[in-house]
């Protein structure tokens, strides 16, 4: 029963953080891209769409929730096999030892998979090196051996549900001491434990009033602050060393290059240009989101006018005042910097941007993670990256 649920949850587990990866347009640019030596392992990524704006809301959420709530479930599964994993001697045969390689990548990656990623979701980055790598990489290993491990397991899991299991047993106990739970209630913890990190992770990324439940996750208690700049953040102003001298009215410019040769703005000039209006989430990779924000602010595609392309614009390179740490520089494809709702924001739910959400300019764009969402823009550089 363990196995195959396990079966089905790392199965959407694996194929939504592959979803995750391809949102971050790794493929696009070297500055987007966390995994150069990837090779045939970016075999399937696409060009991550804008419509619908909360998809990568959807795909995080499930891949964030999912993995938290499947912990029980794993950690149950793996002491149910412990008499399996010490069994002497270690090795009988060549296809033995094999499988006995195969379920210590299976054990080893999952137990890796589910603690990295935790400990980011809790933004603890204890562990040596970038994450992305990290998961990336061990994801694909994991993976490898679950299907190995799938391929030889699931006719056995499914005979023992129907109840038609005849073969004997080697995690039976020879010298069983006296049971202190039935299977029956083994399976009620285990179950109970996966509901109730469900429901104190889940509210982070449905938002409103559930926000309040997500107990367990760092962006889940109520909103930071109040008024219209009142929702969650990664990192703070002071966090990435941004100053108010860097963006004070007299010495911010939107620098803004193109075919026809580059221009510099002021926030003033940036506000007397045609300004439009766009309600959109911010969603992390943590699995964290808001709701619906009301930008307001200047289309992209008219950033791009100004510098030569007059129909759709070409992809776009956003860099941050930002000075020290990762996604201070990302690519934006074209077909994310010519909807009409991808905008440099100037201002949300009616009032300026503070600080902290990116003063005096951010962009935005439907259904890009958040981390592609720069705050505090200082150049914009539109040509095929």
């Amino acid at each position: 029963m363990l196995g195959l649920v396990l079966l089905v949850g790392i199965t959407v587990l694996f194929v939504t953080g592959l979803v995750s990866y391809a949102a971050y347009n790794p493929g696009l640019a070297p500055v987007n891209d966390q995994t150069p030596d990837k090779g045939i392992l970016g075999f399937y990524l696409f060009a991550w769409p804008t419509d619908p704006v909360w998809l990568y809301r959807l795909t995080q959420g499930v891949h964030v929730t999912l993995g938290i709530t499947l912990i029980p479930v794993l950690l149950a599964k793996l002491w149910s096999v412990v008499p399996r994993l010490f069994t002497l001697p270690p090795a009988r045969s060549v296809t033995h030892a094999l499988e006995r390689v195969s379920l210590l990548l299976l054990v080893g990656g999952g137990l890796f998979e589910f603690t990295t990623g935790v400990l980011n979701v809790q933004l603890d980055y204890v562990f040596p090196g970038s994450f992305y790598p990290l998961h990336f990489y061990g994801a694909w290993v994991f993976f490898a051996a679950f299907l190995a491990h799938a391929a030889l397991k699931t006719p056995t899991a499914l005979r023992a549900v129907r109840g038609r299991l005849r073969e004997p047993s080697d995690l039976v106990s020879p010298r069983p001491a006296p049971p202190t739970v039935s299977r029956r209630g083994a399976l009620w913890l285990v179950g109970g434990g996966s509901l109730l990190l469900f429901l104190t992770t889940v509210g982070q990324s449905l938002g409103g009033p559930f926000r309040r439940t997500a107990l367990l996750a760092p962006h889940g208690a109520a909103d930071p602050g109040g008024g219209p700049n009142g929702f969650q953040i990664n990192k703070t102003a002071a966090y990435a060393g941004i100053t108010p001298a860097d963006t004070h009215e007299d010495a911010w410019r939107l620098v803004v290059t193109g075919r026809t040769g580059t221009v510099r703005l002021s926030r003033a000039q940036l506000l007397r240009m045609p300004q439009y209006s766009a309600s959109l989430p911010i969603a992390c990779v943590e699995g964290w989101s808001t709701a619906d924000q009301w930008w307001r602010g200047v289309r992209l595609r008219d950033l791009a006018a100004l510098v030569g392309y007059d129909g759709d614009p070409p992809d776009v390179f956003v860099e941050s005042l930002q000075r020290h740490g990762a996604f201070r520089r990302a690519a934006l494809r074209a077909n994310q910097a010519a909807d009409e709702r991808s905008l440099l924001a100037l201002a949300v739910n009616g009032e300026e941007l503070s600080p902290d959400h990116g003063h005096p300019a951010r962009i935005i764009v439907p259904a890009a993670p958040g981390v592609l969402n720069t705050k505090w823009v200082a150049r914009l550089t539109f040509g095929d990256l």
